[in-house]
């Protein structure tokens, strides 16, 4: 740790992004896995309540069973699952029977490892580059979760709720109070747009994993920051929203997940936070 401490940033953000390409393959696997590992679990809990058996189901959960082709069913080697460069090499496709490979793959892994060498620039080979390192992971992982399902899991913003509330004990990004006042008024926030929306129009606005994924960034960067927080969130889902209506032609009664927006603008906070601070306390 003390050699890492000594290094310069711009050798920490390499680092920083060759580590985010080997985490950016192993999220594949989260984004892929965890929504069919929570089917289940919710398919089990449905028998259990209903005093059936749960139906028998092979091992599955995000080690077992080992990558294969969606195709021919044929394992994938460490030699294929190198990040970017296996998909290069195989021009994207199986090397057994030919099907294409989404170009997503190796798109999380390019992203998660550009955000990861940004974060590890800006914060240097420190605790705080450390926990933004977990932080750009996980934001990645929701994402593209929320876009695939418009599911946030628990499993995965509550233990990111409490890993900030634990590195502020310290002061990380902010003060032990800041982090617990955010985590709450991130909550409560979302919640009542949420009853105020569904009183006046009597449907559903958004989810509560959008409420718990803002009382997360409150607990990692503090209250003073959720207000760019969701000033950026609002303007990037409008912006893309609008886009998705008008170039892709998607309804407008089609629900667009809030959470990747949540997280672009959480990530913007990270690296910019107090300066938008600032600049919002100037107008």
């Amino acid at each position: 740790m003390d050699t890492l401490a000594t290094l310069p940033a711009g050798a920490f953000a390499v680092l920083a992004g060759l580590l985010g390409l080997v985490v950016g393959s192993f999220l594949n696997v989260v984004i892929h896995r965890l929504p069919i590992m929570m089917q289940a679990q919710w398919v089990a809990q449905a028998a259990e309540i209903e005093g059936r058996d749960p139906p028998v189901q092979p091992p599955y959960n995000l080690l077992r069973p080992p990558s294969r082709c969606p195709g021919c069913e044929r394992p994938i080697s460490a030699l294929q699952n190198i990040p970017l460069l296996s998909w290069v090499a195989l021009r994207g496709r199986c090397a057994g029977c030919g099907v294409a490979i989404s170009v997503r793959y190796p798109l999380v892994e390019a992203l998660t490892a550009a955000l990861s060498a940004w974060a590890g620039l800006h914060f240097g080979a420190t605790l705080a580059g450390a926990g933004a390192l977990v932080l750009v992971w996980y934001l990645v992982a929701l994402s593209f979760i929320d876009a695939d399902t418009t599911l946030l899991p628990d499993s995965m913003t509550l233990p990111l709720l409490w890993l900030g509330l634990l590195l502020n004990l310290g002061g990380t990004y902010a003060s032990l109070s800041d982090a617990v006042i955010g985590a709450c008024a991130g909550y409560l926030s979302l919640w009542l747009v949420y009853w105020g929306f569904k009183l006046v129009t009597g449907r559903e606005g958004m989810g509560y994993g959008d409420f718990k994924l803002l009382a997360a960034l409150g607990a990692w960067m503090g209250w003073k920051m959720l207000l760019p927080v969701v000033l950026l969130s609002a303007v990037s889902g409008s912006v893309i929203g609008i886009a998705l209506i008008v170039l892709a032609r998607r309804g407008r009664n089609i629900p667009i997940p809030f959470g990747p927006y949540l997280a672009i603008a959480g990530f913007i906070t990270l690296i910019y936070g107090h300066a938008l601070v600032a600049v919002i306390e100037g107008i």
